[in-house]
């Protein structure tokens, strides 16, 4: 399911592309699932037409999907066999993405899918689950340290209240009113009403400032004045305005962590334990692409959209 020319949800349609084989180092994956993740609806509307003009069309979306492995290639050492159930993160390159039946990457890329978890919800962790881990690693907190999560009802800021309160930290994250439950359940040790003014409101409920935040709701440098003096934040789309105080900006690009395949199993490990929570708010025929992201851009959701094939 991929685009030969930009445009809306509508531009989506089924494409057919060369059978693909696992070359040296990779792994080819029988997709069950596929997440539909803001990131795809840049490729499909051309946001990207720049760097993806390296390449002829069709270019086909899609960062996280989970299946049966059916094809290890030479020089691959690893547990897995085939026939194993799956979950990986794609980096899409032209046609191959994670909108397609078959889909060949990297074998670090690939973890077992959570014990007694289906590759539906399986599909959910890879990317997100290692942006929010690549965020955290750059913020390097200590245990006991305060982080605030903006977004945190959403899927970055649900992975990164879950593990940075894993990794001991206390947390300070946002909410609406609907969706204040929800975040407590995930672990956030403070809760305040989300918004323009969210960083005043952290600054309240901490007054000497985070140590570290991460901006799951893109609000850039409005959010800054929750942070201490010396602090860091995190932006996981580019950084809009100036830092201030000596606070670190850090800026997540996810493809970074594409092989970072204990990453990954940690995360599957931690789902496994109960500290990591897979949410899928609706499975979607492939076919019905077009209508995911139309659903995705309206906003609202609360957790993943799947695409199944």
């Amino acid at each position: 399911m991929g685009v030969v020319e930009f445009g809306g949800p509508e531009a989506l349609r089924i494409v057919d592309v060369p059978e693909r084989h696992a070359g040296p180092g990779e792994v080819r994956i029988r997709s069950a699932a596929a997440t539909v993740s803001p990131t795809d609806t840049f490729t499909r509307s051309g946001d990207r037409a720049k760097w993806l003009s390296k390449w002829a069309p069709p270019y086909v979306p899609g960062m996280d999907v989970a299946g049966v492995l059916d094809e290890i290639g030479e020089g691959v050492a690893t547990d897995l066999a085939i026939g194993d159930h799956v979950m990986a993160i794609v980096v899409p390159a032209a046609s191959n993405g994670g909108y397609a039946e078959q889909v060949v990457v990297p074998a670090e890329s690939v973890a077992r899918v959570p014990a007694g978890v289906g590759d539906v919800a399986a599909s959910t962790l890879p990317m997100n689950g290692l942006t929010a881990r690549l965020a955290l690693d750059l913020l390097g907190l200590a245990p006991g340290q305060t982080l605030a999560v903006t977004g945190a009802a959403g899927c970055f800021g649900g992975y990164t209240v879950q593990l940075a309160k894993a990794d001991g930290l206390r947390v300070v994250a946002d909410a609406s009113e609907a969706d204040t439950e929800l975040v407590r359940e995930l672990g956030a040790d403070i809760v305040v009403r989300r918004g323009d003014d969210v960083a005043q409101r952290i600054r309240a409920a901490v007054p000497g400032g985070v140590d570290g935040l991460a901006d799951g709701s893109i609000q850039n440098d409005a959010l800054l004045g929750a942070i201490r003096d010396g602090g860091g934040f995190v932006a996981v789309r580019p950084f809009q305005g100036e830092t201030e105080r000596g606070i670190t900006i850090h800026q997540v690009w996810v493809r970074t962590y594409a092989r970072e395949q204990a990453k990954l199993d940690r995360l599957r490990q931690l789902v496994e334990e109960g500290a990591l929570t897979l949410r899928v708010a609706k499975t979607i025929p492939v076919e019905q692409a077009a209508e995911a992201h139309r659903l995705l851009e309206k906003g609202g959701i609360r957790g993943r959209l799947v695409l199944t094939w």
